[in-house]
């Protein structure tokens, strides 16, 4: 992912000196190897807002979602940390990662946090940990934990379809937005103005690009949430070359942009029009072998625009030498 021209920073001002100060909850460099796919409905009715006003989150949602671009990042391991010091109060392990919207997937009813912790921060202060790694839970109930201590590892338990570990924030027992912990209600930038609960700056991205890939035809979604589409080698009799997006928080309107630009000039252009809001999404355009593929050097590019401004890009280059 790269910086965003859709984006707000939401500056590290602790709201009242007895508030807690967080950590992010995961090992990874936010825009880069994580981002966050869902914040905390601050629409109390049976509408859906993210603090921004924005469309980050799901009706009812209760923490904010920090999320790996696709399972296979998970499979590397990526530790879940403590937001703040403080004791835990519970632990569960045990359950099996299986994304929900896979067929097979176990009832996880009464049990949709998954795999997680609770900590307990004093002065009514709580954290939860949701959807860690089976197996992973490194702290026990009762241990005193410091700020950044490993919890265990992102997973695909409980009730989630996609690997990320969930945080909620509560204050005896009400949910706390760290991004908005007054529940001022505010829109675009003036979201900036309130303080959060954060360490460190922090910036919102209306949405963007997790992924691009090149393949030799075009992939099912599977295996471009899963990290394994674009794995066949690129020849110059390959049957097709085609150039895929994975993006998430897209909005009706948006146009995904996708290119190919060869050693004779251009393979593909194309602009795919995006019908529909969507949490998560991929578009691929290909162009088919007209007899043999040029060799030499290649450069594939996605673009999503909105309303005529470039939010994300995404390029990569590649050869054909053979």
């Amino acid at each position: 992912m790269r910086a965003l021209i859709a984006s707000l920073l939401l500056l590290a001002t602790p709201v009242l000196a007895r508030d807690p100060v967080l950590a992010p909850p995961i090992d990874c460099v936010l825009g880069q190897t994580c981002y966050i796919q869902n914040y905390v409905d601050a629409d109390p009715g049976p509408g859906t807002a993210d603090f921004t006003c924005g469309t980050l989150s799901y009706d009812g949602h209760k923490g904010t979602d920090f999320a790996l671009p696709v399972t296979l990042d998970m499979w590397q391991g990526v530790d879940v940390l403590a937001s703040a010091p403080g004791t835990v109060k519970a632990i569960r392990d045990g359950m099996e990662d299986f994304s929900q919207d896979a067929e097979g997937a176990p009832d996880v009813t009464g049990k949709e946090c998954g795999n997680g912790v609770v900590i307990d921060h004093g002065d009514g202060w709580s954290t939860q940990y949701c959807h860690m790694m089976n197996g992973t839970i490194a702290v026990q109930k009762g241990q005193r934990v410091g700020a950044s201590t490993v919890l265990g590892q992102v997973g695909l338990s409980g009730m989630t379809e996609f690997p990320h570990v969930h945080l909620a924030i509560r204050h005896n027992g009400k949910i706390i937005d760290p991004f908005n912990p007054t529940g001022l209600i505010a829109c675009g930038k003036d979201a900036m103005l309130n303080g959060t609960l954060w360490d460190r700056d922090m910036i919102y991205h209306t949405g963007g690009l997790l992924t691009l890939g090149i393949d030799t035809k075009v992939p099912d979604y599977e295996s471009v949430k899963a990290g394994t589409a674009g794995n066949d080698p690129l020849r110059s009799d390959s049957p097709a070359l085609v150039v895929f997006g994975f993006g998430y928080g897209t909005l009706k309107g948006d146009i995904l942009r996708m290119s190919i630009f060869g050693p004779e000039g251009e393979v593909i252009a194309h602009d795919a029009l995006l019908e529909k809001d969507q949490a998560r999404m991929f578009r691929a355009v290909g162009r088919k072998n007209p007899g043999t593929w040029p060799l030499g050097g290649y450069t594939a590019t996605v673009q999503l625009l909105r309303k005529g401004e470039e939010i994300d890009r995404l390029e990569e280059r590649f050869r054909i030498d053979k």
